[in-house]
């Protein structure tokens, strides 16, 4: 399986923890974000705009982590677009947005140990 992770920086350690877990279970991530730093020019904000987009189009499951900014839900977006398996992780973040409750979105509550249970797990059916 090929995922792709959305999330915002302040979350680097969270969303490499899943991607540490998914990559054993022997998943390819299709671009790690977290190495980047932020953007300071249009030229950066281009080449990782394309490199993301092109992550999520190549990915067969696409994961997003709250809480996100806007660019994770620009690709949040592109995932439904796509018809990726999308699946959204939230610890304490308000879920009132209305695409989160499309049918095709599988959300996930508990603990990031869960998050990740049920995302392996989903692959499978």
């Amino acid at each position: 399986m090929k995922f792709y992770i959305a999330s915002t920086f302040t979350n680097k350690p969270l969303v490499r923890f899943v991607a540490d877990k998914l990559k054993q279970a022997g998943w390819i991530h299709t671009y790690d974000w977290t190495k980047n730093e932020k953007a300071t020019n249009r030229l950066e904000l281009e080449s990782i705009g394309k490199a993301e987009k092109q992550a999520v189009q190549a990915a067969d499951v696409f994961l997003l982590l709250l809480d996100g900014g806007k660019g994770s839900h620009t690709e949040f977006g592109m995932a439904l677009a796509w018809e990726k398996k999308v699946y959204l992780y939230s610890e304490n973040h308000s879920l009132d947005t209305t695409f989160y409750h499309l049918p095709e979105v599988h959300i996930v509550e508990g603990s990031i140990e869960e998050f990740v249970e049920q995302v392996l797990g989903g692959a499978r059916v």
